[in-house]
């Protein structure tokens, strides 16, 4: 299988290490950077020092204001930061285009993707959460990049999740790095049957009408809109039945290269990631065998048999 390039991954600057809480201290993750780090490269951003707020500091959060989130002092509400760090996600996004990914860091009024504490105007909680300041604009002015908490990353199915993504963008925004030709489309679409079909086979479909037929067309205008489907559908969850789904697929390419007995074992393998006993990594590891004793360089291109780096051990877990 081919090796990966080291993809580029925004991180907030408190995980990866640097002293820039309110407090002085970090977050540093040690998955991020001594797992995860063996195979990609970081960029760290800290929004709140970059405005200028110091270090230490005295705390923010975000405030629920007459229909819209504002980010204010904790302690002195005349301190309101949201325009500033509103201003300075745009200045930086420009910077972030090469990026595969980003780690946000969770539960902060700058940096936090989902369900960050908002209070009201009295300090009293507000039963709605929000978004940090940053991060809400990077998110929607970068729909397509994965993006992640930290805290989130915990849960062994948004962790796998969440490096595909990375390793499937950096694929892509390397085939638009060149010039675009149909056949690298079809090419890449065609490694990507499997990784597909286990994320969404309708969007897999959708995805091969729409290359059917490139004569003529706006390769460019064509590559946006296979980019968000594509994209899209790797995001959503895959579960069980559909990675059983591909498996079984992937398992007929052998059925007149292995033994009797060699079928049985691998058939037994599926059964039982299907039934939850053995993780996802058992049946792959099996495929991989049978296909190096029985190359096939159709199912050797296949992203779904090698879709990150196998030291991160993912599918073990999933």
């Amino acid at each position: 299988m081919p090796s990966h390039p080291r993809p580029l991954i925004g991180l907030s600057g408190c995980l990866h290490g640097e002293p820039v809480r309110f407090d002085g201290a970090h977050k540093r993750d040690a998955w991020l950077l001594d797992s995860l780090g063996r195979y990609v490269d970081y960029r760290s951003w800290c929004p709140e020092v970059a405005i200028g707020l110091g270090t230490p500091r005295p705390p923010i959060r975000l405030v629920a204001m007459d229909g819209e989130t504002r980010v204010r002092g904790t302690k002195d509400p005349s301190i309101d930061v949201t325009e500033a760090l509103q201003d300075y996600a745009r200045s930086v996004a420009p910077a972030m285009d090469g990026l595969s990914g980003y780690v946000f860091k969770s539960k902060s009024p700058s940096c936090g993707l989902y369900r960050v504490k908002r209070y009201r105007p009295d300090g009293h909680p507000d039963p709605a959460t929000g978004r940090g300041a940053f991060a809400a604009v990077l998110h929607e002015g970068l729909p397509l990049v994965p993006m992640e908490e930290e805290g989130r990353l915990n849960d062994p199915l948004l962790r796998e999740n969440f490096v595909m993504r990375v390793f499937a963008w950096q694929r892509w925004q390397a085939l638009r790095a060149g010039e675009l030709e149909p056949a690298a489309l079809i090419e890449f679409h065609a490694r990507h049957k499997y990784l597909l079909m286990a994320h969404s086979q309708a969007a897999y479909k959708r995805l091969g009408r729409l290359l059917s037929d490139l004569s003529g067309v706006d390769l460019e205008a064509l590559a946006d809109t296979y980019e968000a489907e594509f994209m899209t559908a790797l995001a959503r969850r895959a579960g069980r039945s559909r990675h059983v789904n591909v498996l079984l697929h992937l398992q007929g390419y052998l059925k007149r290269a292995i033994s009797p007995g060699d079928k049985a074992e691998l058939a037994m393998a599926i059964e039982e990631y299907r039934r939850g006993e053995v993780p996802l990594v058992v049946p792959v590891r099996l495929l991989l065998h049978y296909f190096r004793c029985h190359p096939d360089d159709y199912i050797a291109a296949q992203a779904y048999l090698d879709p990150y780096p196998a030291g991160l051990g993912l599918r073990n877990h999933i």
